[in-house]
């Protein structure tokens, strides 16, 4: 397709299903917000020591990678919406269960099973969106889901500050009970009598596997960019951004909120450009360019001796995500195509962008500890840099063709 602006007043409507799937991604990133906070604290007061309670926030993350491939099967075999209400309810009796953990094995074990539940609703809602969103505007529907989890994750820590004094636990029975309404209100919208698309017991579309979308340059450059921006955003930002900032100014723990929140705030605020752009320009110039802003910023974090030096980074870089994300959602979308079960090449690519959130803190980490974060954010930087290097070679069309 022709890399030319889409013609004015000519552009479809977001369907409904998708609005739905919108306002529950809202639901659930209020609520994981919102115990976040409380999380390694809850987990802190089994007497446990400080690696302990990050890895409670880690095993999350560990079984989501694990169980992906399969979540990816399930939605081929069984259905977006019947895999995507599944994950959610899963979500929901595992942390209702942490709220009644009597100890850190059992939070642990918990903790787990939220993890497989959520790959399960991220996949699925990823497959249907692509089933469902028309070509023209996958990008600002990327924008919009993604606007709606990042305006969540910003509520829902505020929420959690709010209740926190009311114990560790009542955060897990709030988020419990909204994500079985979620769950309630995707499966009528979606699956029940007033359901306009029903889920189909046979799906007739041929399945695209993860080695056959790895033919596409699209997808492989998706990859690299997804495992970049893993490393820096899930990763170093949330592990190694804190501890640096804790460091470096003296009142490093305000500054260290400060920059998250407008590291969030520059996210947010770009989302929709993105999104625009990727649908009227084409996608790769929108991840180029807000990959390498991104990274550059991450790289000079090293150097930021100065407060406002600081904050302006942290606005950069995530003004950078917030351009680069919808374009890159949508060039999934679009090798997947709305012709294929693309359930296992979706689970690839979710695979890529949390391998990358794990690694991240772990290697960066060790640079800190041996050579300074300096390394750490200049290695975290590269590795930006490098994975947008390889959409040079990404044909700058409007839409991919999907993979056969």
């Amino acid at each position: 397709m022709a890399d030319s602006p889409t013609a004015a007043g000519t552009l479809p409507r977001v369907p409904g299903e998708i609005k739905v799937l919108i306002c529950a991604a809202f639901v659930i990133a209020i609520g994981f917000g919102l115990i976040a906070p409380v999380l390694p604290q809850f987990a802190r007061s089994f007497d446990v020591g400080i690696v302990a309670a990050g890895f409670i926030v880690s095993v999350f993350a560990v079984t989501r990678l694990a169980f992906a491939p399969a979540s990816g099967r399930m939605t081929d075999r069984l259905g977006e919406p019947v895999v995507y209400v599944g994950g959610v309810l899963v979500v929901a009796v595992s942390t209702l269960l942490c709220a009644v953990a009597d100890g850190y094995v059992q939070l642990l074990f918990f903790r787990a099973l939220g993890g497989i539940g959520s790959t399960m609703f991220t996949v699925s809602a990823m497959a249907l969106i692509t089933r469902l969103a028309p070509p023209q505007i996958r990008g600002r529907i990327s924008g919009y889901y993604a606007t709606a989890f990042l305006t969540g994750n910003i509520a829902g820590p505020v929420l959690g500050g709010l209740v926190a004094g009311f114990g560790y636990r009542l955060p897990f029975f709030i988020y419990g009970g909204a994500l079985v309404v979620a769950a309630a209100i995707v499966y009528f919208s979606l699956l029940g009598v007033g359901g306009r698309r029903r889920a189909r017991t046979t799906d007739l579309r041929p399945k695209l596997g993860f080695r056959a979308a790895l033919a596409s340059p699209v997808y492989r450059a998706c990859l690299a960019s997804g495992f970049a921006n893993g490393w820096s955003t899930f990763g170093v930002r949330v592990a190694l951004v804190p501890l640096f900032a804790v460091q470096t100014f003296s009142n490093g723990v305000a500054i260290a909120g400060i920059s998250l929140a407008l590291f969030a705030a520059g996210n947010a605020a770009t989302l929709g450009l993105g999104g625009r752009l990727a649908d009227t320009w084409g996608r790769r110039g929108p991840v180029l360019a807000g990959l390498a802003t991104a990274s550059i910023a991450t790289l000079l974090f090293g150097f930021a001796d100065t407060v406002p030096l600081f904050i302006a980074l942290s606005v950069l870089a995530g003004a950078g995500t917030g351009l680069m994300n919808p374009a890159q959602q949508a060039a999934v979308a679009d090798v997947v195509g709305q012709d294929h079960q693309g359930g296992q090449a979706l689970a690839g690519f979710q695979m890529a962008t949390d391998l990358g959130a794990i690694a991240g803190p772990v290697a960066a980490g060790l640079l800190a500890d041996a050579y300074g974060y300096g390394w750490a954010f200049a290695a975290t930087g590269l590795v930006g840099l490098l994975g947008t290097a390889t959409w040079l070679g990404v044909p700058p069309s409007r839409s991919a063709p999907a993979a056969g």
